[in-house]
């Protein structure tokens, strides 16, 4: 499962890896970031703790905006 992270507040690439760091470091995620586009896409390995999404982002000292299901191709 896929899910993209909405985030306000990154404007550089070290900014970029603060978050990723963040969200790499919580069990069963694997996060890509991009500071251009403002989200982060989580590959989600079995259960997630949405609020511990929210609260790595908040500690790293950016916003999650929204989280919703990544959409494949055609948004299937």
């Amino acid at each position: 499962m896929k899910k993209v992270v909405k985030i306000e507040g990154m404007s550089c690439e070290h900014c970029q890896k603060r978050v990723e760091t963040a969200l790499n470091n919580l069990p069963g995620l694997k996060a890509d970031v991009n500071h251009k586009k403002g989200q982060a896409i989580l590959a989600v390995q079995g259960t997630w703790d949405e609020e511990a999404v929210r609260s790595a982002v908040a500690e790293a000292g950016y916003k999650v905006i929204s989280i919703a299901d990544k959409k494949g191709f055609l948004g299937l």
